[in-house]
């Protein structure tokens, strides 16, 4: 299975912090924000992972992240020349799909959770159809809400709906099988322009092959789209980390558990870092993380 992590956007709601720099850069404590979706396809098993952002920002991503070797991945990059959607992500990454599963994320969504791992993996396993992640939420109206039945089999995908049919948002983490590029490309761009990522999801789920996991109680998914949320993603990091002592989105560690590297790669890693979070690396490789 491929990975996507899709970094792109002007993120103009954010000005004058974004101005001269990706969103998917600035820090959410004490990583840069990439690092939490990138640590999610590696949770998932995922080792070639396509990074697409600006013209703009992409050396930026390439000085950060390199070849993806160190993390005993391959990362590869692609420009996205103007927001095109979501589902535009699919077009640009054809010939890095190759007509093979892929999983999307959002360069500025954070998930969190001890279940988490088994799900990603589950969903990864999955031969045919889609699969999409539900989030309960407080305001439905102001994301795309999944509609249930008796049975919580997905009915309707409606974006931001004046009358939810229930609580569980779309989060930004999608998996599809070997049909996706061809299904992105058969959608009808909206009036903005853009190849929506509803309008795919809804493609599956009348061939009746769209699934939904729920990430409820001890998962948390947080979004980072305006200056409240990207000071409450970074103290909720810190919380976690400081109570329970270990980090959350740190790639080197995730690759490390995941046997992409091996401990004495780590602890070389964790030479590059004079600061406590190079200490943590070691104490990882030590068995003491």
């Amino acid at each position: 299975m491929k990975g996507i992590i899709l970094a792109g956007g002007k993120a103009t709601r954010l000005y004058p912090i974004t101005k001269s720099i990706s969103k998917q850069l600035l820090p959410i404590y004490d990583k840069p924000m990439i690092y939490y979706p990138l640590s999610v396809l590696m949770l998932a098993g995922i080792k070639d992972i396509l990074v697409i952002s600006t013209p703009e920002a992409l050396g930026s991503f390439k000085a950060l992240l390199g070849d993806g070797k160190d993390f005993g991945v391959k990362i590869s990059y692609a420009i996205q020349p103007k927001p095109g959607g979501i589902g535009q992500a699919f077009v640009i990454g054809e010939e890095f799909i190759a007509g093979q599963k892929v999983c999307l994320i959002l360069g500025d969504n954070l998930f969190y959770g001890d279940r988490l791992s088994a799900a990603l993996q589950k969903a990864s396993r999955k031969k045919e159809g889609a699969t999409i992640f539900g989030y309960p939420v407080n305001n439905p109206k102001e994301y795309g809400v999944i509609g249930l039945d008796s049975k919580n089999k997905v009915i309707s995908i409606e974006e931001k709906p004046k009358k939810p049919k229930s609580k569980w948002a779309v989060t930004g983490l999608y998996f599809y099988d070997k049909n996706i590029v061809k299904i992105a490309k058969s959608v009808k761009p909206s009036k903005r322009g853009e190849v929506e990522i509803t309008d795919i999801n809804k493609v599956y789920l009348r061939q009746k092959k769209l699934d939904v996991q729920f990430l409820g109680r001890g998962c948390a998914w947080l979004d980072t789209g305006t200056y409240e949320s990207l000071i409450e993603a970074s103290i909720f990091i810190k919380t976690i980390q400081e109570r329970q002592g270990l980090k959350i989105g740190c790639i080197e560690e995730v690759a490390y558990r995941m046997g992409f590297i091996s401990k004495k790669q780590l602890e070389k890693l964790a030479q590059g870092f004079k600061t406590e979070y190079g200490l943590y690396l070691k104490k990882v490789a030590n068995g003491d993380g």
